[in-house]
């Protein structure tokens, strides 16, 4: 979590987020997967590919956290990143397929960071992407799954700073 928000201050910060949104960001990416308290330890280390019902499970753990986080008052203006950064731009995401700007700034910034990270992490059930391949992944996705003006500064961020 602190390498993954981390990165996401970084991003923000190079496209201008500054002040209380910029901790209210950081927050929220320490806090974005705080819902898959409420997922079954079997689906969340399963080594092989979810079935269509552990998927369907998995995919509430956006709403877990925004039901959790919620009711603490000082986080409400951190619950756009564990609420939305499984939304894409082309609205197939979830829980609740926003599209494009509909999508919160900080969970667009969120998305580029998060899949970046898990690309090039181990995972159970597949191992750590190459830079190129992951690299490769998010140019594919701009448009699509990613925020295409944020993907392309994220890009430009990646070599500059020679991540991965």
């Amino acid at each position: 979590c602190l390498r993954v928000a981390d990165l996401t201050r970084r991003f923000a910060l190079r496209i201008g987020v500054r002040g209380e949104r910029l901790t209210a960001l950081w927050r929220g990416a320490m806090l974005h997967d705080l819902g898959k308290m409420g997922i079954s330890d079997t689906i969340l280390f399963k080594e092989s590919t979810l079935d269509l019902k552990e998927w369907e499970e998995m995919r509430r753990h956006p709403t877990f956290a925004y039901d959790i986080l919620r009711r603490v008052p000082f986080l409400r203006d951190s619950l756009d990143i564990p609420y939305c950064h499984h939304e894409k731009w082309d609205g197939s995401g979830y829980p609740r397929g926003l599209r494009g700007e509909e999508i919160p700034l900080v969970a667009r910034i969120y998305a580029l960071v998060d899949v970046w990270d898990a690309l090039l992490s181990e995972r159970p059930y597949r191992s750590a992407w190459k830079r190129e391949t992951a690299v490769e992944f998010l140019r594919n996705n701009l448009g699509s799954h990613f925020d295409p003006v944020l993907g392309a500064e994220f890009l430009k961020l990646i070599d500059e700073e020679g991540l991965g």
